[in-house]
């Protein structure tokens, strides 16, 4: 059982970057739509409140995923995090960004106020996603790496076509993810707009996921790995169609497996690999060489077994509880905050 922990651990691992993406693939989209979307700015206020409770307990997943990677490898970690130290700190201070303009928006009734602070989410949306994507591509196709994890070349040697490519698919995958989620969430004008700009976009907006899936699965693909990137096609294909069909359920789940079925084909193919060098294989970072000791991994599993359920629980317990449709005639008016 010992040894095949670090296994384990990566399998977490792909697991947490998943259900980041699933969840705040929809509120990062959410924030970019702020700017491209809505109209006015009830609209914008209604694009908000769809996801107003939720979007801080998403990043959770985040903080969960770097985390445990640190804690079970953390070759991984210091190999990834120092060579990427660019796109990394862009989304740590985009976040930033984003969490204090979700907090200012309406504290004070002014248009211009809230022109500005709706630019910030814009931002802080489109660069965090921008971000993640760069750095989950390059973890999975490889970074110039030597013997001892360090990276080899200028701070900006990273820059190449499957960082583009990973890129333009969490960016693509969080817009149209959220349009798939207003679509469940609002009604009304938002809704029906919503749905008939999914139903254009989503074909274009899954393409750069699969053909990152594609890529990473031409270097190291299994036959269950192909049946993974099989079924993310035909689940984006279903999620089209039901969502032409006005079954905005299915069309929301469909997107979620399409999403789920390439980042198991990407990690399965990766599989035994953590990080692949480019400069040559013998360099690359493995399961093995690159994981953290039994002890560590044993104690990790206790806390993990203990700590995700609650986790999951409180999540659902919110989801529930905030489940109903927002419209525009839930939203009040516009006030400034009174000072103390």
């Amino acid at each position: 059982m010992t040894e095949l922990l670090p296994t384990i651990w990566f399998i977490l691992i792909a697991v947490l970057w998943t259900g980041y993406l699933f969840l705040e693939g929809f509120d990062l989209g959410v924030g970019m739509l702020m700017k491209t979307f809505a109209r006015t700015d009830r609209e914008r206020r209604v694009l908000l409140n769809t996801i107003g409770p939720v979007w801080d307990g998403n990043e959770v997943w985040l903080i969960t995923a770097i985390g445990a990677t640190l804690a079970a490898f953390p070759l991984w970690y210091a190999s990834l995090l120092s060579t990427l130290y660019i796109p990394f700190v862009l989304v740590l201070l985009a976040l930033i960004f984003r969490a204090v303009a979700f907090e200012y928006r309406g504290k004070m009734d002014n248009e211009q106020w809230r022109r500005r602070w709706d630019l910030a989410i814009f931002l802080g949306s489109f660069t965090s996603a921008a971000g993640i994507g760069t750095a989950l591509a390059l973890t999975t196709t490889g970074l110039p790496l030597n013997a001892n994890g360090d990276r080899v070349g200028g701070p900006f040697v990273w820059v190449s076509f499957d960082a583009l490519l990973g890129t333009a698919a969490v960016v693509l995958f969080c817009v149209v993810h959220a349009l798939a989620f207003l679509v469940l969430k609002t009604h009304g004008p938002i809704r029906e707009r919503a749905r008939r700009l999914l139903i254009r976009l989503l074909p274009v907006g899954i393409l750069p996921l699969l053909a990152w899936a594609a890529r990473v699965f031409v270097d190291g693909g299994t036959l269950w790995t192909a049946l993974a990137l099989a079924i993310a096609v035909v689940a984006a294909t279903a999620s089209w169609f039901a969502e032409r069909s006005a079954r905005d359920g299915w069309g929301f789940v469909w997107l979620g497996v399409s999403l789920a079925a390439s980042l198991a084909c990407i990690f399965g193919s990766l599989y035994p690999l953590v990080l692949p060098s480019t400069v040559s294989d013998g360099f690359s970072l493995t399961v093995q060489n690159a994981s953290s000791s039994p002890y560590t991994l044993g104690l990790m599993s206790i806390i993990a077994a203990v700590g995700v359920p609650l986790v999951l629980a409180y999540q659902g317990w919110t989801y529930w509880v905030f489940r109903n449709r927002v419209t525009e005639q839930s939203i009040p008016e516009a006030h400034a905050v009174s000072p103390l």
